[in-house]
């Protein structure tokens, strides 16, 4: 029995007493238990056998990677500075945290189309006296990436991050230039000096690494890398970038050589798609004439004839370059669309740097029917223009418009994000006539980061200093997913078989695999589209280039090889079966090559050549074919009859197209077969919009698998008669055409951008009023016969170095009214006077003198209309 408590109540002073005295009598009696110290280090280990070591020494990050238990990548900083804080020095570590990022995406184009990625993730905390910041990493299969996420958006001034390799270390590096097209060099990681472009790649025992950045886009800032003794500081493109607080990914690709070529890490860190349907986005090969001839692109009979080629070889597209004219390009579109070939257009970037020159434009090239453009020549890392790509691809995705960026950064997974990017160039590509020998090295450097513009296949055009074998092989051993052929067509025609082997090649892969290869010497590639496979080898050196068969399946295979003869001319093909034991061997030349078509065998199978897609002949007749003048709010009709060729044709329609701003009424007409010679025809009434000058009122017959057959009625919204004492330079133009740069209003032509010319100037003395020009130069104003005289004063604008010549001349609806014969060099402006009664329609025109259209700034000054 417990006796019960006697004693009274405890204070509360007394109670304190008592725990203090038994927290002391505790401490005496148990053992001492250590201080725990703070993590300095950890080790983020990838699904594979590549890991990320961060280590934190002195309150400075350090990463390094291993690769099966050898360091690749050594020791190197880590951390950044922002306007307001230096987060490289006195941190400590604030947390961590992991989780496995696990995607499964497709990808329209590239060495892979469907893809499926697993990493390690893990977000380190830190923070020092002026702030804070998490350090991202992943270790994939093939890499590791690292970002750094700020608490909010802040101005990034510097990052220290970096690499350090052996100084040993192979490297393959591009000596930097904002638009990647220098020839890359051999060196080693501790002999390297100077700054360089990525992706940059690097060799140490059996390990290789290619460094690069993913997911940069507006938000951030391009880099590159400068080189030490053996370490490499990634060095931000502008001094001060406004971060909305995530950085891009600082890459690592990390394996053994057939690991890192084949690699899709940077799409797989790169921003999930950003459209919501990718259907309307289709690679394909591209007829191209500009390098094989530089004055093509505007002369629309020769444009005509490339499309012709395409339609005969099964190529989908045609790329009209520099020069096009867009008096002509709709008509060319028309023409080329007929035959199952679709167009693309090359734009200068300077062309869409504003908001408004997007919005004008870019609509304007979608009416047409252009089905992509090439943009050209952005040549920057900085923010400023990666917020112009950001801006470009928004528009051009809403339109549903595929890009080409030429002249531009590399790809940095932006395919993924904005699948409608077709390819990039970035790298110094046939146009700039490389040394056959540096193309090995692009299969295990550029072109793992992204499909590459390189405008393979030259065969007679350039410095032919690489074999037929080793140029028909470029399309398989290089990605694109536009494969834009840099020859003409007559040139093809005088090699059948390598055309036939070309029009055979597919730009898209359903896998990509490394057969043999190394850095310096040579490459040999197996793509798979379908069943079929397709192999390519080239060489730098003479030697037997060597493709295992290990990768195909089971049982017999066909395999139809193309290599060199003796000397230089077209490819010979050769036939055998072979299974997966075998090795194809082919020897090859001093920068030599291979290519090869590779299908399962079955008795009597010939050839694993499948058919060309060839579209029927078919006619489509419109009227009015001439403008008729429609003035807004009045009605048009338009007819249209669609005539079949010479084979029967399914699913057809026949319809009318409301230009924006008009409506249209009247059926669309539709047939579910159409014999051969057989007609369908429409009448559709159209209502003219608001909107002023010549209108094509497209009517469209459509038929089998998508193939678009369109011809435009004509129709002309007139513009108000201009008042008496108008400037020309105020009015509407109906139609203009300039020798360099746009037609400028009120100032001198000056240089390729709107806007950029000065004060108009002739002979020392200044005008307000007039046009700048180029020749050759025509600008169209209406008149609708109200108005009696011209009156102006012409001459060479003072601007130019050098004196140039012209011809000035007066055409009042196609009639020759003036002419005033060659004026050269500079001085006093000449003054004219013109009758144009009964004009309709009001050109002024200028020619060169003869000489060439250099230095021929020409000016219509004080250009005034008597009304």
């Amino acid at each position: 029995m417990i006796a019960p408590n006697t004693m009274g109540a405890v204070s509360p002073r007394e109670l304190t007493t008592m725990s203090r005295l038994l927290v002391l009598v505790l401490a005496l009696l148990l053992p001492a238990v250590p201080a725990v110290a703070a993590p300095v280090g950890w080790t983020v280990a990838g699904p594979g056998q590549v890991s990320a070591d961060i280590a934190l020494t002195g309150g400075k990050l350090t990463l390094a990677v291993r690769r099966q238990g050898r360091t690749v990548l050594h020791p190197a900083a880590v951390g950044l500075t922002t306007a307001t804080a230096d987060l490289t020095t006195d941190l400590v570590f604030t947390g961590r945290r992991d989780r496995v990022v696990q995607e499964r995406y497709s990808m329209p184009h590239g060495k892979r189309m469907q893809r499926a990625t697993r990493m390690t993730e893990t977000r380190l905390g830190f923070r020092n006296a002026h702030g804070s910041f998490d350090l991202v990493v992943r270790a994939a299969p093939d890499g590791v990436a690292y970002r750094y996420v700020l608490p909010g958006p802040d101005s990034v001034t510097a990052e220290a991050s970096s690499f350090r390799l052996p100084a040993d270390a192979k490297a393959w590096l591009l000596p930097y230039n904002a638009w990647y097209e220098a020839n890359r060099v051999r060196t080693t990681a501790g002999a390297a000096s100077g700054e360089f472009g990525y992706p940059s790649l690097f060799q140490s025992g059996p390990d290789f690494a290619l460094l690069t950045e993913s997911d940069v886009d507006g938000r951030y800032t391009g880099s590159r890398l400068r080189a030490a003794g053996g370490g490499f500081q990634v060095v931000l493109a502008d001094e001060r970038v406004e971060s909305a607080g995530t950085t891009p990914w600082r890459t690592a690709i990390v394996g053994d050589l057939a690991t890192v070529s084949t690699s899709t890490l940077v799409d797989d860190l790169a921003t999930p798609s950003k459209l919501g349907d990718a259907s309307w986005v289709v690679p394909g090969k591209v007829a191209w004439s500009w390098l094989s001839e530089h004055s093509s692109p505007g002369d629309f009979e020769r444009q005509k004839r490339y499309v012709d080629f395409a339609a005969r070889n099964g190529w989908p597209y045609t790329l009209v370059d520099e020069g096009w004219s867009a008096a002509w390009v709709p008509e060319l579109i028309r023409y080329a669309r007929a035959r199952g070939v679709e167009v693309l257009l090359w734009i200068r970037w300077s062309d869409l740097d504003t908001e408004q020159e997007r919005d004008a434009l870019l609509p304007k090239v979608k009416q047409w029917g252009a089905k992509g453009v090439k943009l050209d020549f952005m040549e920057s890392d900085s923010q400023e223009r990666y917020r112009w790509y950001d801006a470009v691809l928004r528009k051009t995705a809403d339109l549903r418009l595929m890009v080409n960026f030429h002249g531009s950064t590399i790809p940095h997974g932006l395919a993924r994000t904005w699948p409608h990017v077709l390819t990039m160039e970035a790298v110094r590509g046939a146009e700039n006539f490389p040394p056959a020998a540096d193309n090995p090295v692009q299969f295990f450097t550029r072109n793992v980061v992204g499909s590459m513009d390189y405008t393979p296949v030259s065969l007679e055009v350039g410095t032919k200093e690489a074999s037929v074998a080793h140029e028909v092989a470029l399309p398989v051993v290089y990605d694109s997913g536009w494969t834009h052929f840099a020859d003409k067509p007559e040139a093809y025609g005088r090699h059948p078989q390598a055309l036939r082997y070309l029009d055979q090649v597919p730009t898209v892969w359903d896998e990509t695999r490394l057969l043999d290869g190394d850095p310096d010497s040579h490459a040999v590639v197996a793509r798979r589209a379908g069943e079929r496979w397709f192999i390519g080898g080239i060489t730098g050196p003479e030697r037997t280039l060597t493709a295992p068969l290990g990768f195909l399946g089971g049982g017999q295979w066909l395999v139809e090889t193309v290599r060199d003869p003796e000397t230089r001319a077209d490819v010979v093909r050769d036939r055998q079966v072979l299974g997966r034991t075998d090795a194809l061997s082919v020897p090859a030349r001093r920068n030599g090559g291979f290519a090869a078509v590779v299908c399962r065998y079955r008795p009597g199978l010939q050839t694993c050549d499948e058919p060309i897609r060839q579209v029927p002949a078919t006619t489509l007749t419109v009227t009015p074919d001439t403008p008729a003048d429609t003035p807004p709010g009045s009605r048009l009709e338009v007819t249209g009859t669609f005539t079949n060729g010479d084979q029967e044709i399914r699913d057809v329609t026949l319809r009318a197209v409301a230009p924006e701003g008009w409506s249209v009424s009247g059926p669309v007409v539709t047939r579910r077969e159409l014999a051969p010679g057989e007609s369908v025809s429409g009448a559709w009434h159209l209502t003219a919009g608001s909107g002023i000058g010549p209108v094509d009122v497209p009517v469209v017959a459509t038929f089998g698998d998508g193939v678009h057959v369109e011809q435009a009625a004509k129709a002309f919204v007139p513009p108000p008669v201009p008042a008496d004492g108008a400037w020309v330079s105020d009015l509407p133009f109906m139609s203009e055409s300039n020798g360099w740069g746009p037609v400028e209003r009120d100032r001198s032509n000056g240089e390729n951008s709107g806007g950029d010319g000065k004060t108009l100037t002739i002979g020392g003395v200044t005008y307000a009023k007039g046009l700048g020009v180029h020749a050759p130069s025509e600008v169209s104003v209406y008149l609708g016969r109200g108005c009696d005289h011209l009156t102006a004063q012409v001459g060479l604008d003072d601007e130019t170095e050098q004196p140039g010549s012209v011809v000035f001349q007066v055409f009042g609806d196609d009639k020759l009214l003036f002419d005033s014969g060659v004026i050269s060099g500079k001085g006093a402006a000449r003054p004219i006077d013109v009758d144009v009664t009964s004009v309709r329609m009001l050109s002024l025109r200028v020619t060169d003198g003869g000489d060439g259209k250099n230095f021929d700034h020409a000016d219509w000054v004080e250009a005034a209309l008597a009304c």
